[in-house]
C-alpha cells in the first residue's frame, strides 16, 4: 500500500508539472501578444480654414421695403372728343411734353376761326366808330353836334373794345381747348398699358384714361425698422451732415440692386407693428428697381473701426447659442461660443469669442468633435471638400 500510494503522488506531480509547462508555453505568449497590440489612433478630419480678418466693417441695419415711382401719372382727357392717333408704343421711355395721342381737333379750330371771325367784325366796327367819334368831336367844337350825339358815339366806342377784348378771350380760351386735343406725357417716364383704341370717344370722366406714365429715374423706396432703432438713426444723422446711405437688395439679398440715401424718417412711429417708415431715393439709372418691387433695404448707420470678420459658414448655431470650431496650433479643435453683430454680404461681425489671425472652421463641422484632429485642406481640395460637405451635410 505505501509502494502504491508513493506511485499515485508520483504522477499527479508529472501531470501538474506537465500542465504547467503548457500553460507556459501557450497562453502566455498569446498575453505578450496583446499586450503588445497598440489601439490606432483615429485618422485626421478634413477641414476647411479661415483666418479671422480684422478691418473695417459698416454697421447696417435691415429692413424690408416696397419700391414706388418718383412720380404716377394717369394720363387723361380733358375734353371730349375722338381719338384719332396713338402716338405711344406700350413700355416705352417718354419725355415730358412727347405727344401720346391726338383727339380729333376740327371741332376746336373751327370754334376758334368763328371767333376770330367776331374779333375781326367788331375790330372793323370799332375802326368806323372811332372815326364817326372823331368827326362829330370836331362838329360839336363848331356846335354843329349836339352833347348827346357825342356821348351816344363814345358809349359806342366803348362798347365795341369792350367786346373786342371778349372775342379775344373767347379766342384765347379756344385755343386752349384745342391744345387738349394734343394728349401729351407730363413727366419723363415710361408708359403703360394703352387703356384706350384709336376711334374711341374720351372724355374728362373715361374711369381709366389714356395710359399711366411712371417716373422710374429716381425712384423710392419705403422699408420700416423697428421703433428702438429710431435713437440710432437720429443719433447717426446729427453726427453726419451727409445723407445716410441706403443699399438695396433682392429678397434673398444675395444680389444689390441699388444704392440710394435717406430722404425721410416719418414723423410717426406705427402703434400696430411698432415700427418707423423710412424713405430713401435711388437714381436707378440701370432701372433694377421697379415699382412694387420687394426689396431687403439696409441702411449704413456706423462703422465698425478693427472689426473681426470671418466667413458666415464659420457661425454655428447651437443650443446655448453661436458657436465656432477653432483650431489649435497643435491641429486639434476646440469648440468655442461667440456673439455674432451682424451678418453681411457672406461675412459674420463677431463682437466676442474670437481673436484676430486665429484659424477658425469654414467647411467640415458636421464631421467634428471637440479635440478632433484635422487637416486642413487648400486650393482645388478645399474646393472640392466645400462641395462634398453641402451635399452630405445634415438638414438641420
Amino acid at each position: 500500500m505505501k509502494k502504491r500510494a508513493i506511485i499515485i503522488v508520483t504522477l499527479l506531480t508529472a501531470s501538474l508539472a506537465a500542465g504547467g509547462i503548457a500553460y507556459l508555453t501557450h497562453a502566455r505568449p498569446f498575453e505578450r501578444a496583446d499586450a503588445a497590440v497598440v489601439p490606432a489612433p483615429p485618422p485626421a478630419v478634413p477641414i476647411v480654414a479661415a483666418v479671422v480678418a480684422q478691418r473695417d466693417v459698416p454697421i447696417y441695419l435691415s429692413g424690408v421695403g416696397t419700391v414706388i415711382a418718383y412720380n404716377t401719372d394717369v394720363v387723361r382727357a380733358q375734353i371730349q372728343g375722338q381719338i384719332v392717333s396713338i402716338n405711344f408704343t406700350e413700355g416705352q421711355t417718354v419725355h415730358a411734353g412727347d405727344l401720346l395721342a391726338q383727339i380729333d381737333p376740327r371741332p376746336y379750330q373751327a370754334l376758334i376761326d368763328q371767333y376770330v371771325g367776331n374779333f375781326e367784325r367788331d375790330q372793323a366796327q370799332l375802326i368806323n366808330a372811332q372815326a364817326n367819334l372823331t368827326r362829330y368831336t370836331t362838329l360839336g367844337e363848331k356846335g354843329w353836334a349836339t352833347p348827346q350825339l357825342l356821348e351816344t358815339q363814345k358809349a359806342q366806342v366803348g362798347q365795341l373794345v369792350a367786346a373786342i377784348k371778349a372775342d379775344q378771350a373767347l379766342i384765347d380760351a379756344a385755343k386752349v381747348q384745342l391744345s387738349f386735343t394734343r394728349l401729351t406725357s407730363p413727366i419723363d417716364g415710361v408708359v403703360g398699358i394703352r387703356q384706350i383704341d384709336v376711334g374711341n370717344i374720351i372724355s374728362p370722366s373715361t374711369a381709366n384714361g389714356l395710359v399711366v406714365v411712371t417716373q422710374l429715374d429716381p425712384i423710392s423706396l419705403i422699408f420700416t425698422l423697428p421703433e428702438t432703432a429710431l435713437p440710432q438713426i437720429q443719433a447717426q444723422q446729427q453726427n453726419t451732415k451727409a445723407p445716410l446711405a441706403v443699399l438695396a437688395y433682392n429678397q434673398d439679398s444675395a444680389t444689390l440692386l441699388d444704392q440710394g440715401v435717406l430722404g425721410l424718417v416719418n414723423n410717426e412711429i406705427l402703434q400696430t407693428t411698432g415700427s418707423i417708415q423710412l424713405k430713401a431715393n435711388f437714381s436707378n439709372k440701370s432701372r433694377r428697381l421697379w415699382p412694387g418691387q420687394l426689396v431687403n433695404a439696409r441702411l449704413l448707420v456706423d462703422t465698425r473701426r478693427n472689426g473681426l470678420t470671418v466667413p458666415a459658414a464659420v457661425a454655428q448655431q447651437g443650443p446655448n447659442g453661436p458657436y465656432a470650431y477653432v483650431v489649435k496650433p497643435d491641429r486639434t479643435v476646440e469648440v468655442r461660443p461667440i456673439k455674432v453683430a451682424q451678418i453681411s454680404e457672406g461675412q459674420a461681425l463677431i463682437d466676442s469669442g474670437l481673436q484676430a489671425n486665429e484659424q477658425v472652421v469654414v467647411d467640415g463641422q458636421y464631421k467634428l468633435q471637440p479635440g478632433a484632429h484635422v487637416t486642413i485642406l487648400h486650393g482645388k481640395a478645399a474646393e472640392e471638400a466645400a462641395a462634398q460637405d453641402a451635399l452630405q451635410a445634415p438638414i438641420p
